[in-house]
């Protein structure tokens, strides 16, 4: 038996406990204070890693009378169970609720000790399609070679108890929320949670600070709409799905805003030229975003995913 094996049904023994089917991190996931019941945890710069033990992206919570909120649940369920043991650091409220922004690896794969203590996990409807093709699979499959051991084979995806429409609006205790479908954007479920009385948003991956976004196959013209409409909104603050928060939204989204749009005319421009990828991609002065964490992980698929996305425009024009 090789050791991976081994270690695979030494994880499996632990039957359906928890802390025996995932090892602990050394990671601290801490909560950072935003407003007097806003709380995130900040992810760490580039790619989810082994180096990193796949604590990349962001995730918060809301503190309420009537039990907590939570807004998306890190890339592991260790990391997930870190996060619950953070927020009963702060409160000892029951989790009642989870909004998950998008069904992404690293800000879904923590939901299966939230679902175990009893909370409810809220998504938008678009993400039934990424859910039921295989994709998420795929996924899991991708994320067991690279996060091992914190994800193996045998992990398993929570689906949502409820599917959102475009809107909905809810109190607890005497907090007031409102969820809005801003997708497609990042990815077609794209949802944001807003706080209208604390002025604070929950903008997923609508908004990457301090490192590349991750693009792909996004809709970056949609991706760039759904940005002015998120600035239009006028939010104090906004807690992004990696890096800082910001408290200066209008300039913060501007590197992502500013890379979808280089992309699309460098990319666009290659297209309408007839040149192929490897020559437009080569021929690219990309020095503008080389330094920013995550370029070397991403780049290059963010690009090939908007050439094929502006071939795509380029057909639908004629």
């Amino acid at each position: 038996m090789t050791m991976r094996a081994a270690l695979l049904a030494l994880l499996a023994a632990g039957g359906a406990a928890f802390a025996q089917d995932y090892p602990a991190v050394k990671t601290y996931v801490t909560p950072i204070q935003i407003s007097p019941r806003v709380y995130y945890v900040q992810g760490k710069p580039g790619i989810a890693s082994a180096e990193n033990e796949g604590f990349n992206s962001n995730a918060g919570f809301v503190v309420t009378d009537g039990g907590v909120v939570v807004i998306d649940t890190l890339g592991t369920p260790t990391l997930g169970n870190e996060l619950l043991k953070s927020i009963r650091t702060v409160t000892k409220h029951p989790v009642k609720l989870v909004i998950v922004t998008h069904y992404h690896a690293d800000h879904v794969y923590g939901l299966q000790p939230f679902k175990a203590a009893g909370a409810e996990i809220w998504a938008h409807k678009a993400a039934r399609e990424y859910l039921d093709s295989g994709e998420a699979e795929k996924r899991v499959a991708q994320r067991a070679r690279d996060l091992f051991p914190w994800v193996h084979e045998k992990f398993k995806i929570v689906r949502p108890d409820r599917w959102l429409d475009e809107r909905a609006a809810f109190t607890l205790g005497t907090t007031d929320f409102e969820v809005y479908h801003l997708g497609p954007a990042h990815s077609p479920e794209d949802a944001i949670v807003v706080l209208p009385r604390e002025g604070v948003i929950f903008a997923g991956d609508i908004l990457f600070a301090g490192r590349i976004p991750f693009v792909g196959e996004a809709d970056s013209k949609k991706w760039l709409e759904r940005i002015d409409r998120l600035l239009a909104m006028k939010p104090r603050i906004m807690i992004t799905g990696h890096g800082t928060v910001s408290r200066d939204p209008a300039k913060d989204l501007g590197l992502t805003r500013d890379y979808l749009v280089f992309l699309r005319q460098v990319m666009g421009k290659a297209v309408e030229d007839f040149v192929p990828f490897e020559d437009a991609y080569k021929r690219t002065d990309w020095s503008r975003f080389s330094k920013v964490p995550a370029f070397e992980a991403a780049n290059r698929i963010n690009a090939y995913g908007t050439y094929l996305l502006m071939e795509k425009e380029s057909l639908r024009k004629k």
